[in-house]
């Protein structure tokens, strides 16, 4: 087929063509009521342990905790999902992750939890998490094939950020009409939806992938396999520096509504709403266009650190709502360009291990950035851990400029 005819198949595809595919459509609507379930108990949790403690500190505590094990573990988890069958296996971490939240529920509604419960059970979903995670990042080409990846990354974006609006509202009417321990038995719930898509999978639509070996030295073979290949280590890097500091909208956002524009909860909530619809055009943006390589990723990368900027100056609080919207469309465009070069970059076989190293880049950071940008901002002001995240998506760009000097035009493409 021809250049030009590929180009011609790209656009008739549109932005919504992974949902052809009838195992992504089973998978999607799963992951659209159990991610609005799991933003539910984000919410929930944060609400909980200020109701314990009312720290601040042990709130991100909690969160340090669940995140801990996916930098600790989380390119082990890597090297299981190449092993092992990915659909089987999210199956039994999805219903694990589901008993995790009623156990929580069903402490909480009793009266009988307390914040090293919490600290326990945050820990655990956690270690659910690091071996979850990157097997559901590389299944996706599983499912739809490398010519539909990109596509299927971006609507995965639009539903997480979807998810994130949505869940944390209807926790706070949830937590109005009952109780707080009424969300983590609602997310419970709600796993048997994503549980159900994995059962009912269609498992000879499943693009095939090479049989690995259970032998010793695969997470070193990995870790030599992504240092080869520049479409692989250089998005990776720039997703570990941009994650660290930018990617910390829990520690910042708070700061900023309260202490920058003395607000409350409600200037809290508007900001977090205009970054999560900014988040969703976004991704229907990125899976309209499809954008992969070195220089797709760069260009993202200086356009979010132009809208972080933009949000860390923002003199008003109006000019800092439409400032957070551009950062959640620049945000989603660099994570789901970055995470599609990546897919597209990676033999079948390697999927897991590099996507593991992604996960860890994206969200393994957490415990570092997190507390970092947190006493800085103790230190400073809030503005200033904005532009401290803004200067790294800059410093990214130019380490991925520096690469891409090396890399041939062909590397820069639309997937097919």
């Amino acid at each position: 087929m021809g250049k030009d005819q590929r180009g011609s198949d790209r656009r008739s595809r549109g932005a919504l063509s992974a949902l052809r595919v009838p195992n992504y459509r089973r998978y999607f609507f799963g992951q659209a009521v159990s991610l609005s379930g799991t933003w539910m108990q984000v919410a929930a949790q944060s609400w909980l342990v200020l109701r314990l403690t009312r720290s601040s500190t042990d709130v991100g505590i909690v969160v340090a905790l669940q995140a801990l094990p996916v930098l600790l573990i989380g390119p082990y988890g890597g090297v299981v999902a190449d092993r092992v069958d990915k659909r089987r296996q999210m199956t039994v971490l999805q219903a694990l992750m589901g008993i995790q939240a009623v156990v929580l529920g069903l402490l909480t509604v009793f009266n009988a939890v307390d914040f090293a419960a919490v600290c326990v059970l945050a820990f655990a979903l956690g270690l659910n998490v690091a071996f979850e995670l990157p097997s559901r990042q590389a299944f996706v080409s599983e499912m739809v094939g490398l010519d539909d990846v990109a596509n299927a990354v971006s609507l995965n974006a639009v539903l997480i950020n979807a998810a994130r609006v949505i869940g944390p509202a209807v926790a706070g009417l949830v937590i109005a009409l009952t109780s707080v321990g009424v969300c983590f038995l609602v997310n419970g719930v709600t796993f048997v939806a994503v549980v159900y898509s994995f059962v009912t999978m269609d498992r000879d639509a499943m693009v095939a992938r090479p049989h690995r070996s259970t032998g010793g030295g695969q997470l070193v073979e990995g870790l030599r396999y992504v240092r080869g290949i520049k479409e692989l280590w250089v998005p990776i890097a720039m997703m570990t520096m941009i994650g660290t500091l930018m990617y910390e909208f829990p520690v910042t956002l708070p700061v900023l509504a309260t202490r920058s524009f003395h607000g409350g909860s409600r200037t809290f909530g508007f900001m977090y709403a205009a970054m999560g619809v900014g988040a969703m055009i976004g991704g229907f943006y990125s899976a309209k266009r499809r954008r992969t390589g070195l220089r797709a990723v760069i260009m993202a990368a200086l356009a979010f650190g132009a809208a972080g900027l933009f949000a860390g100056l923002a003199p008003q609080i109006g000019l800092e709502y439409v400032a957070l919207l551009v950062v959640g469309v620049t945000s989603v465009t660099f994570m789901t360009t970055g995470n599609s070069t990546v897919q597209v970059s990676a033999e079948a076989a390697m999927r897991g291990r590099v996507m593991s190293l992604w996960s860890v880049a994206y969200q393994g950071t957490t415990p570092i950035g997190g507390p970092a940008i947190g006493v800085i901002m103790a230190a400073a002001n809030a503005r200033v851990g904005l532009v401290i995240g803004a200067t790294a998506c800059f410093g990214a760009a130019l380490i991925g400029s520096f690469a891409v000097r090396r890399t041939p035009r062909t590397s820069e493409s639309l997937v097919q």
